[in-house]
């Protein structure tokens, strides 16, 4: 219940961000003939010319739930162009919107930032049950008989550990001893780390540097608050992703003057928001009792080829010139993925 009420916040939260971002939806209010109450200038529309402020102001209570019902119920009535053209035309999407055609989409910007907080609001709701059954997987590792085992491994452990001492003392050989020792050890490892004990540490490694090894030590003592941090880390810098990702496709059109860094980031941020509605997609897809094999079909093949045509149409790029950067856009999105992973787990680390 609580996943749910969050995940709810999340998306409403988004949708008034986006609209923050992008404020005009292209609704009207009427024409209103007086003067602007923020500047005094005399309006000759709807908005002041000079500053910019509505003719129109609310100031009343139901003024407030009016702008928050509209910013969360009716994020910009021109999504519903955008979304269709995003999925089915992305370059025509990308290309209109970098020469000048603003008015009738959705900048990328706004819509990167409520696709952001709409994954991350379905992690949270398909969390909360993954969270449920891993507690109550916990909790039957731990039973008695799991306890009984490893009792009974520690005790036969010690009894091969005091014949290998005697043998070492008599001076006979000690390497089938050793041998089981060792396997007693690996399935005592297994049941701890079964029951969440000391095998459930995300960390097992050590570095040379102070302060890294000190947040491993913070990590394997509360995994738990680990792993909520770097869900927090990535949803707070999810942003990122775009100026990792601009150099790299500016390196695919790098003797094409015509084309600007601008026109990169806008291309980046479109594909980075179709990439996270694919995403939601198919966690809500997994959740609906779809099939896994298409799930994993659908993550393998849809990106691939929605870069195709991104690439395709935003550039007017012919098929074999298309193809091969899509191929070496595949490898720059790995590349761009596990270098912010890794960017997050130092933050997290270290912070």
């Amino acid at each position: 219940m609580t996943a749910s009420i969050e995940s709810a916040a999340d998306i409403a939260t988004g949708l008034l961000v986006g609209r923050a971002v992008e404020p005009s939806a292209g609704e009207t209010h009427g024409v209103h003939d007086g003067l602007c109450l923020n500047c005094g200038t005399r309006l000759l529309g709807e908005h002041c010319h000079a500053c910019g402020q509505a003719g129109h102001v609310h100031r009343s209570l139901g003024g407030i739930a009016h702008e928050i019902g509209h910013g969360v119920f009716h994020f910009e009535g021109k999504i519903w162009r955008t979304l269709p053209m995003l999925v089915l035309h992305p370059g025509t999407l990308t290309r209109r919107y970098v020469q000048g055609e603003r008015v009738r989409f959705v900048s990328p910007l706004a819509l990167f930032l409520f696709t952001v907080f709409l994954m991350f609001a379905t992690i949270s709701a398909v969390g909360g049950d993954v969270s449920e059954l891993a507690q109550q997987a916990a909790a039957k590792s731990d039973s008695a008989e799991t306890r009984a085992q490893l009792g009974a491994a520690r005790a036969e452990l010690t009894k091969i550990e005091a014949k290998r001492a005697e043998a070492a003392k008599a001076g006979t050989a000690t390497g089938d001893y050793d041998a089981e020792a060792r396997v007693l050890r690996t399935t005592i490892r297994g049941i701890d780390a079964a029951s969440g004990k000391r095998g459930s540490s995300p960390f097992t490694f050590t570095t040379s540097w102070p302060v890294l090894d000190h947040g491993i030590a913070k990590a394997n003592a509360n995994p738990g608050l680990t792993i909520y941090k770097l869900q927090t880390s990535a949803y707070k810098y999810s942003w990122g992703l775009i100026p990792l990702s601009v150099p790299f496709v500016a390196l695919l059109f790098l003797w094409r003057r015509q084309y600007h860094l601008y026109d990169h980031a806008i291309f980046v941020t479109y594909s980075l928001a179709f990439m996270m509605l694919l995403t939601i997609a198919l966690m809500v897809a997994g959740l609906a009792g779809l099939p896994g094999d298409w799930i994993s079909t659908a993550a393998l093949v849809v990106p691939p080829v929605h870069m195709f045509a991104q690439l395709r149409g935003a550039y007017q790029l012919p098929k074999r010139s298309a193809l091969w950067r899509t191929a070496l856009l595949l490898a720059f999105a790995f590349t761009v993925l596990l270098t912010f992973f890794v960017l997050l787990v130092l933050h997290g680390l270290t912070e």
